[in-house]
């Protein structure tokens, strides 16, 4: 199982180091994948542009959004190119995660219909298909294959099914290793429905806070960025692994589950965080 890790590109704070000096640390560290969370109504860095960024400074490691969300980009010509750039730029190295989204003030902000969504998703889903293709006459093309390599995020079924028709995978977003193993099953019975040979790829995340002030950092950062939940964003903070052993037992459990990547997303842009974490994960 490959084990990425997160940009802080959504914690209160993140500088310049967050990004660059991060991005060359995890590459160096042996991380498969560096990963980035999308909002708009929140002082996070945007998702391309950051792995962008962190394409410029890196070789190999992988560029994965977990997840973009693709509704709240309305110009889908624009987004397609977006990501085809980043791949030809990065030598096919996005990884493009896309999905919906739940945050009503997220479209408002962007002027997008919440309600319409799901419906907006998947004419995006398709167009920008068209555009990769070379159908529109917009370029550039992306490095290989014919298109970013495509994971789709959700939680309902709805999801799985897109992701058998339109991409390489799914990606569970937050969520324990025994829903996973769950949705898996559901994964593989869409993708077999669809005719696609192979398996699909399946992906998970969850957040890490490593050193003596873990806790503090979990409830600083995660607290406020999922506070819209209510009482759920503190069981977000508690379930965030806190120490080495925590580390070692969401990725045992996930890799048992079936997963083939874990991306883990820090709580911290303390870019000690990229050693830390490489130590408890990797080492």
């Amino acid at each position: 199982m490959d084990v990425g890790i997160g940009l802080p590109n959504a914690v209160r704070g993140v500088d310049r180091p967050g990004i660059v000096d991060w991005a060359q640390r995890a590459e160096r560290a042996g991380f498969s994948s560096l990963g980035t969370i999308d909002r708009v109504v929140y002082p996070n860095y945007e998702s391309l542009i950051a792995l962008a960024a962190a394409s410029a400074v890196t070789n190999q490691i992988r560029l994965t959004t977990d997840i973009l969300i693709a509704p709240l980009r309305s110009n889908t010509a624009l987004l397609a190119k977006q990501a085809a750039t980043i791949d030809a730029l990065s030598g096919g190295r996005l990884t493009l995660g896309l999905a919906v989204g739940g945050r009503q003030d997220d479209f408002e902000a962007s002027g997008v219909d919440f309600r319409a969504r799901g419906r907006i998703f998947e004419r995006q889903l398709e167009e920008m298909g068209a555009v990769w293709r070379g159908e529109r006459g917009i370029g550039p093309a992306p490095a290989a294959n014919g298109r970013p390599s495509m994971l789709i995020g959700g939680y309902a079924d709805v999801a799985l099914r897109r992701a058998a028709r339109y991409a390489d995978g799914w990606t569970q977003g937050g969520g324990t290793p025994d829903a996973f193993a769950e949705s898996l099953e559901k994964l593989n019975g869409e993708w077999s429905s669809a005719g696609r040979e192979g398996k699909p790829r399946a992906a998970a995340l969850f957040y890490f806070a490593l050193g003596d002030d873990a806790d503090q950092m979990a409830r600083e950062s995660l607290g406020d960025y999922y506070q819209f939940l209510g009482d759920y964003a503190d069981q977000i903070v508690q379930s965030t692994a806190k120490d080495a052993d925590s580390v070692k037992q969401y990725l045992s459990a996930f890799e048992a589950a079936g997963a083939d990547e874990v991306i883990c997303f820090p709580a911290s842009h303390d870019v000690g965080q990229v050693e830390l974490l490489a130590e408890a994960a990797l080492g």
